[in-house]
């Protein structure tokens, strides 16, 4: 396999080539990837199965029917984003002349993929990186090894390496993967890993989305339908076995409803996954020991309502919920990614305003009510990534609005004509009529000429 360097070599050559730059050439690259999806839907299935435990429908719905819906969007509309943008010019100071925003590639970018969704998360900015005319240096996670090697597979098989390539390894070998000057990264996974990422690119002055998680709140208030809440809560929480960076990562329950959203949400997990979860083909599995262990030391304190059977050779954590838990605890304090669910309640609004106020900013929100005034106050008063109002996840789901975090737990957006705008320049270039020249701004600088300018200004 050729190194890193000689791949960069390659692909900044066919960029400077001006391949990739054709609308056409775009289009043609995103149809075939979009086959490719089509064709080997059975095998990222089996591959996600191997690594994840997923069933055949949560694989395919998740990982690859979202991803071929957005290629869909994308290719029905990219021929109407890559025109040029006219926007105003400003009177008098702009007179006569034109505006416009053109949308050019980066150059090659460097795509770093997650192990939780190890094929979506690869492919949606994939595509996005695509439609935008550039090549791709693409990193999927080495922890979800089948479904790596399955990419591998595909991509090299299929696109020649000058404009995309798969590169493999180990931490160690990213560092070094990540000294090489790329013109953008993009980067799905842990805080901590983000900011590693984030130095590295400091080095080179390379710009970054960086898309992280955090601890999602997910409140549910007196007058919610407690019924629907505890369906759309626990499908959300549990599904891939809580390895879900939007998931809820704790519920902050209002004290009156408390006891009998328990028991709605028991018998939601045992409607869902049968009163052993590990019979279920529908729950997943943990994806190795080590995250395995971490989730398991998350429960060690509390008190455990429901659930917290665990088998190590099997690495199966069951759906667990928990309460008697404090901010102290390390289940509340580091986001669980793991099918633990942590159950705190509230009393008045101002107590759950001012207790969403005093932590880090989340990727993802959710509130279950019908009460307006506490969903206008949430959603002016607390700040996080995106998120759902009377449901959980589903704000993924939908390519028309932008997908990511703020402060720690992200920075940039993706998805449908945001993906786009990402991994595109957008140059900004003034046109000045050539028929008539305004001597107003030109020295020697007088005060009559400033009364005039003022006196334009104002029309």
């Amino acid at each position: 396999m050729p190194d890193i360097e000689s791949i960069l070599e390659l692909q900044r050559h066919y960029f400077k080539s001006g391949t990739t730059l054709p609308v056409q050439f775009r289009l043609e690259q995103l149809t075939k990837l979009r086959n490719l999806l089509q064709t080997h839907e059975a095998d990222i299935a089996a591959a996600l199965n191997k690594d994840l435990h997923k069933s055949e429908m949560e694989a395919v719905v998740s990982e690859v029917l979202i991803v071929i819906e957005e290629l869909n969007f994308i290719i029905k509309n990219l021929k109407k984003w890559v025109r040029p943008t006219k926007v105003s010019s400003p009177f008098p100071l702009c007179w006569p002349g034109r505006s416009k925003i053109y949308y050019e590639p980066y150059g090659s970018v460097l795509v770093m993929g997650a192990w939780n969704y190890p094929f979506m998360l690869i492919m949606s900015p994939l595509i996005g990186a695509m439609c935008a005319g550039n090549c791709v240096v693409v990193k999927p996670s080495e922890v979800a090894v089948h479904t790596q090697d399955l990419i591998v597979d595909l991509i090299s098989k299929n696109f020649s390496p000058e404009y995309m390539h798969v590169f493999t390894g180990d931490p160690q070998e990213v560092s070094e993967l990540l000294e090489e000057k790329f013109d953008y990264i993009f980067f799905t996974g842990g805080t901590q890993i983000g900011k590693v990422i984030m130095q590295a690119a400091a080095k080179q002055l390379t710009p970054v989305t960086l898309e992280l998680g955090g601890k999602n709140p997910c409140i549910v208030d007196e007058t919610t339908d407690l019924d629907y809440a505890a369906r759309r809560i626990v499908w959300a929480k549990f599904l891939n076995a809580g390895q879900l960076c939007l998931a809820p990562d704790y519920l902050l329950v209002h004290h009156s409803c408390k006891n009998t959203f328990i028991n709605k949400l028991k018998n939601t997990i045992i409607k869902f996954y049968g009163e052993d979860a590990a019979k279920s083909p529908s729950y997943c599995r943990i994806i190795n020991k080590k995250h395995f262990d971490r989730i398991k030391h998350l429960m060690a304190k509390g008190n455990i309502l429901y659930g917290g059977k665990s088998n190590e050779a099997d690495l199966y954590i069951s759906p667990t919920l928990m309460d008697g838990v404090s901010w102290d605890d390390a289940v509340l304090e580091e986001e669980i990614f793991g099918p633990v669910l942590p159950i705190l309640t509230y009393k008045t609004q101002d107590d759950l305003i001012a207790m969403l106020k005093s932590h880090s900013k989340s990727l993802a929100l959710y509130l279950f009510t019908k009460n307006n005034n506490l969903k206008e106050t949430i959603l002016n008063q607390v700040s996080y990534g995106g998120g759902c109002i009377n449901d959980c996840v589903m704000q993924v789901a939908n390519y028309h609005l932008p997908f990511g975090g703020v402060g720690s737990s992200g920075i940039g957006a993706y998805h449908g004509k945001y993906s786009f705008e990402t991994f595109s320049h957008r140059k900004s270039v003034f046109t000045r009529s050539l028929l008539i020249d305004v001597n107003l701004a030109y020295p020697p600088y007088t005060s009559r000429k400033l009364l005039w300018l003022r006196r334009l200004m104002k029309l």
